[in-house]
């Protein structure tokens, strides 16, 4: 089924100038997330900014699909635009898995400098090679740690029975800091928290709340040891036979719904924090000697994904991380 078209109102041929066109957003995630708000929000300025000659129709949930089914449908010009975390493209764009590199960014406003730069710029070219276009990045913040263990120091790692995404990028880096990383479903987590399976978890703040993970937990340790990403990615089967000056309102919409959607996610982080603190869970502020001794312990993985995906993007990455934190 052909979910992009090109609508007509009344009959007739009408100008191209006065041509409407049905352009079909999708995304795995519920509505009450930083992901749909992005989605929504980039919708809403297409149709304003076009004056209604864009048409957008929002899907939540995997209506259309699950992340890797929204990918495959965006390259063939089904879906027209898709807001996702970047883990799933990493099966079509292994340079993401820069995005795994633990530590790389001493905060989130450094971050954010970094993923509007060069660096983008990058990432757009390996997209498109996939038949991809890639618009930016907004993001959930951090992901950050939970555990029933109080981590004050690397060496209260060791041995934590710590959930983890079946990511061996991220395992690799849990085992070289002395836990123990075991891949789970993030939906058997809660009972595995529950039942002992595991002792601890990582997930963005806001995955945590929703998951009412916290209530298994006994600390949040603000560890900001990897960025939650969100790409925006567009169908360039579709885009491309668009007027220009869509394609520009597009590039506009997408710039400002990402800024609009960085602010939302840093209050929403605020909020759910006290969510967590109201709890009584108690939260383990952020503390520079066990980032900086967690980054050391990584080291070995900037080598290992520097081999998968080449040396120059990881140079470029800590490169700019060093212009951003002047």
């Amino acid at each position: 089924m052909l979910l992009v078209s090109c609508g007509k109102d009344g009959g007739g041929e009408k100008d191209p100038a006065d041509k409407v066109y049905d352009v079909y957003l999708g995304c795995d995630s519920p509505e009450d997330t930083v992901t749909y708000i992005l989605l929504d929000k980039f919708a809403t300025l297409m149709e304003e900014k076009s004056n209604g000659r864009i048409r957008a129709k929002r899907y939540s949930n995997a209506k259309l699909g699950g992340d890797i089914e929204l990918i495959e449908a965006l390259q063939h010009g089904k879906v027209t635009f898709v807001v996702q975390n970047t883990a799933p493209q990493v099966n079509f764009v292994p340079e993401l898995g820069v995005f795994d590199l633990p530590m790389a960014f001493p905060n989130i406003e450094v971050a954010r400098k970094v993923l509007d730069g060069p660096l983008l710029d990058r990432l757009k070219e390996y997209h498109a090679k996939q038949n991809i276009k890639l618009y930016g990045y907004a993001d959930q913040g951090f992901r950050e740690m939970t555990s029933n263990k109080k981590i004050e120091k690397i060496d209260d790692l060791k041995g934590v029975k710590i959930r983890t995404m079946s990511n061996p990028n991220h395992i690799e880096f849990w085992k070289a800091v002395g836990a123990n990383p075991t891949p789970m479903n993030f939906g058997e987590l809660y009972i595995g928290l529950q039942q002992g399976v595991v002792d601890a978890q990582e997930n963005p703040i806001e995955a945590t709340v929703a998951a009412k993970l916290y209530e298994q937990q006994k600390y949040v340790i603000m560890t900001n040891h990897v960025i939650h990403a969100l790409s925006l990615i567009g169908s360039p089967a579709v885009i491309d036979k668009m007027p220009e000056d869509l394609q520009k309102i597009i590039d506009e919409s997408a710039k400002e719904a990402i800024e609009y959607a960085r602010k939302v996610a840093d209050e929403r982080v605020e909020g759910r924090l006290k969510i967590v603190r109201d709890s009584g869970t108690e939260i383990i502020e952020f503390n520079q000697q066990l980032y900086d001794d967690m980054k050391a312990a990584g080291q070995p993985l900037y080598d290992s994904i520097s081999n998968k995906i080449g040396k120059d993007l990881v140079d470029l990455l800590t490169e700019e991380v060093k212009k951003a934190s002047n």
